[in-house]
């Protein structure tokens, strides 16, 4: 009777350990890259009952750890643009105070005090790859502003009509180093009586002129040894500027009286900008965005990921360490058997309620089971007593 009321005793500590993974998966079921865990149960040991004739007995029901589900969870959109999902394997690597190296796919990110890019809440450094290949912190420290560039290339478009006599084109913009912007002009006089095709290209600022070049035309279209005029522009309190004008690409000239359509289409120079926004593309690069419309990149995230969930362990906070490091592999996105970054968005947890139900429904079974045979059990041993008794 003993020994049944321990296996019954058995059987209630560990459906109850069983209860208690339910209950934090259930409690954990929005929470941002929680991994369901489920418990191991096996029978205890087995003995002869004294005799080989007697057969094996059990001892009751034994519990083995949980077993981690790393099934990937849904994805929301959280309006952060600095939050981050991985569709597909891997996980960010976030580097604490004393150096030690944890993994989360609960990608909820800020920038911190310091100019990092840190674990909401907890503060944890988010680490990546710089150009060298080296595992190193996002850092936006000097960066939250976009330096001017200078006007070096201005491209035109349209036609030239080849039986007017000039054409002058307005509002070409240049920048200077420092950002300023410049309105000049072009003049272009067809010199076809001294060169078939020709026409001689001057650039003004205002009424002062810049310099001068010359086109050629062959059937309608720019020699490739004139389409482009190169000139210095030296606006007054900056450093000179070395402009290319570019006709080689959308540039004709073909008769059409005196009406020309040629104009001024892109320019190369920019202002100065003020960092707008922060995130993540596809493959993990950082993508810094200004004011002045202009994106650089940054380094790149850092994924990890393992062949076994015996490998890992997790610690809280979303987070996980590696037990093996041996089956653990460092990379990047979008590349091998790692999965690609999606900003703005977080993972949720991977917890099926109804399957959580549904085990606590068995859980529950189970317990109330092994508490009757306990009961039974008792109640035997009561019956012998009794009956010694008497």
């Amino acid at each position: 009777m003993l020994e049944s009321i321990y296996i019954g005793m058995t059987g209630l500590l560990g459906y109850s350990k069983g209860l208690r993974v339910i209950a934090n998966n259930t409690a954990n079921m929005n929470t941002p890259g929680f991994k369901r865990s489920e418990l191991q149960f096996s029978d205890m040991f087995y003995s002869n009952g004294g005799s080989q004739s007697s057969g094996q007995m059990g001892y009751g029901l034994n519990t083995q750890g949980t077993l981690l589900s790393f099934r990937q969870g849904e994805q929301r959109q959280t309006g952060n643009d600095l939050d981050a999902a991985i569709d597909g394997q891997g996980l960010f690597i976030l580097k604490g105070e004393s150096g030690a190296l944890t993994y989360s796919r609960a990608g909820q990110f800020q920038i911190g005090k310091d100019g990092t890019i840190v674990n909401q809440g907890t503060g944890e450094t988010l680490m990546g790859y710089d150009s060298d290949g080296n595992l190193t912190a996002f850092d936006l420290t000097g960066r939250s502003t976009n330096p001017a560039k200078a006007t070096s290339l201005i491209k035109f478009g349209g036609n030239l009509s080849s039986t007017a006599t000039d054409q002058t084109v307005n509002g070409i913009k240049v920048i200077d180093a420092l950002g300023g912007e410049h309105t000049l002009s072009a003049k272009f006089t067809n010199t076809n009586a001294t060169t078939a095709g020709s026409w001689a290209v001057e650039l003004f600022d205002g009424t002062t002129s810049v310099g001068t070049g010359q086109i050629i035309f062959d059937n309608g279209t720019p020699q490739a040894t004139t389409n482009k005029v190169t000139l210095t522009y030296s606006p007054a309190g900056v450093a000179p500027i070395p402009l290319t004008l570019d006709f080689s690409a959308d540039v004709t000239s073909n008769a059409s009286g005196t009406l020309s359509t040629l104009a001024m289409t892109t320019q190369d120079g920019y202002g100065p900008g003020g960092l707008t926004k922060v995130t993540f593309d596809n493959t993990g690069y950082l993508v810094l965005t200004y004011s002045n419309a202009q994106t650089v990149k940054g380094n790149r995230l850092a994924l990890a990921r393992f062949d076994s969930a015996d490998a890992v362990e997790s610690v809280g906070d979303n987070q996980f360490k590696a037990t093996d490091g041996r089956l653990w592999h460092v990379g990047v996105a979008d590349s091998g058997n790692f999965g690609k970054v999606r900003a703005g968005m977080v993972e949720i947890s991977n917890v099926d309620l109804s399957q959580e139900f549904s085990n606590l429904v068995v859980m529950q079974r189970g317990y109330q089971a092994s508490s009757q045979i306990i009961s039974t059990a008792n109640d035997m041993l009561q019956e012998l007593f009794s009956m010694k008794g008497k």
